[in-house]
């Protein structure tokens, strides 16, 4: 079964006005139908053909021939798809595709003689110069057979049934774009100025990343932007933004592969983004860009403590500042005799660990990679973070188009849970992994190195 994982972290206004930060790391769920049955585009070679035309149309800017595929009869979601055409326009798309997963992913009730189907459908597109392999949505359509023909006539049906799908962002308007170096920036209408702070800031954290990891990557960013966090929730696959409060980025791919592997996007809440200071704002997009660049050396054998310690690492990286203030929690622990007596565990990143467990988490993960790349050397820290992903099956799927991050998603479409469930590896095997990339790389194992680590914190905490 395939998994999406996704962390998050509290506010630390109190040290830097930084918000809760994730590494958000899946791609899409294949629809799966009964054992040794034919596939949905075997049994209905006439709906992929549809998808086909439809697709086609997309890439040739033909919007008589795009709406060819919408039921005339279905009139507001006819407009809908109208108007969700005009927002492409300026969009750099290329290798626009629909594949046919279901026909029956959600209920439908019956419409007298009139045959529907609940299709599950995934899209695969590139934003060109950006994107080396395409990212994956997956919407959820009722088609309507009229007169020998599959029309499409309604994206909403499975909504009841928690089959939303993923909304991007010209299913949410009209779009705006803003090209950096390093950058692309698509948000909605609301700010134009926020576009362009957001491009400027990606293209500092780049060459800053870059310094920080020395491995090949696209050195690309894609950052989308919508206008509200319910708009932030619709492009995660979600039709509740409540489970993103307080998050001020996300960042989106398949972890542990590389030729194959969905685009990465950084995903803004510009609730959240916009209550960070200066210092906030530059380290939550170093930390997500971080994320992005070290996404194919990321598998599901990589512990969250070293993701996440290390995308912090990186943001922090070069910037003077005491670790007592960028750790506030965890120096609070330590003054009041509460020293972690172990290295933060994935449990520590969840959503339901509190926002006192979540800071502490995150504060003990950078403080261990700040750790190694002082002691060992920076090398040995990235030797060390590629060393203890390998081995492992690279995450292959995730929900309906959302992003991944720290918590794996009960089902398709479904809001993020707690990366808890992020267990492809049992525990002991996965720990085993950790201590020997240790061993092999720093020369200590997981018991030694927590003894260090615990002496590291109480000696740069310590008031």
């Amino acid at each position: 079964m395939s998994h999406q994982w996704a962390g998050r972290r509290p506010s630390r206004a109190a040290a830097a006005g930084c918000g809760a930060l994730l590494l958000a790391l899946l791609a899409p769920l294949a629809g799966c139908g009964p054992a040794g049955a034919p596939p949905a585009t075997a049994r209905f070679p006439d709906v992929q053909r549809m998808l086909d035309t439809r697709a086609r149309a997309v890439e040739r800017r033909d919007a008589a021939g795009f709406l060819a595929s919408v039921d005339p009869r279905a009139t507001g979601y006819r407009d809908r798809q109208r108007a969700m055409f005009a927002h492409l326009k300026g969009v750099p798309l290329t290798d626009w595709h629909y594949d046919l997963d279901s026909t029956d992913a959600f209920p439908l009730p019956a419409d007298g003689d009139r045959t529907r189907l609940a299709a599950k459908v995934r899209l695969r597109y590139r934003l060109q110069g950006f994107d080396s392999a395409p990212v994956h949505a997956v919407q959820y359509l009722t088609l309507t057979e009229r007169d020998g023909r599959w029309l499409i006539s309604s994206d909403t049906d499975g909504a009841a049934a928690g089959r939303s799908g993923t909304r991007q962002l010209w299913d949410q308007g009209p779009v705006q774009l803003v090209r950096g170096r390093y950058s692309l920036v698509l948000g909605g209408t609301a700010r134009r100025a926020r576009l362009k702070d957001l491009a400027r800031r990606v293209d500092q954290a780049v060459p800053a990343v870059s310094a920080a990891w020395k491995g090949k990557w696209s050195q690309k960013v894609v950052v989308e932007a919508p206008d509200s966090v319910e708009r932030m929730a619709q492009l995660m696959g979600s039709d509740d933004p409540s489970g993103y409060a307080g998050i001020a980025a996300v960042t989106t791919g398949e972890a542990g592969v590389s030729t194959t592997a969905p685009a990465d996007r950084v995903i803004i809440n510009p609730d959240a983004y916009e209550e960070l200071n200066d210092l906030g704002r530059r380290v939550v997009l170093t930390h997500e860009t971080a994320h992005v660049a070290t996404r194919t050396a990321t598998t599901p054998a990589t512990p969250l403590w070293l993701s996440e310690g290390f995308a912090d690492w990186a943001a922090y990286r070069g910037i003077r500042r005491k670790a007592a203030l960028t750790a506030p929690e965890l120096t609070r622990a330590v003054a009041t005799g509460k020293l972690p007596a172990r290295l933060p565990t994935d449990e520590d990143f969840g959503f339901k660990a509190g926002a006192d467990r979540l800071a502490k988490a995150y504060e003990g993960s950078w403080l261990a990679c700040r750790m190694i790349a002082e002691k060992w050397g920076e090398s040995k820290l990235i030797a060390f973070y590629r060393a203890a992903g390998k081995g492992a099956a690279p995450v292959s799927a995730g929900s309906a188009g959302a992003p991944m991050e720290a918590a794996t998603a009960g089902s398709a479409g479904s809001r993020p849970a707690t990366p808890a469930a992020r267990t492809e590896h049992r525990p002991k095997a996965r720990a085993d992994r950790t201590d020997h990339a240790m061993r092999t790389q720093l020369g200590v194992g997981m018991a030694e190195f927590t003894r260090q680590w615990r002496a590291y914190v109480r000696k740069q905490l310590a008031r």
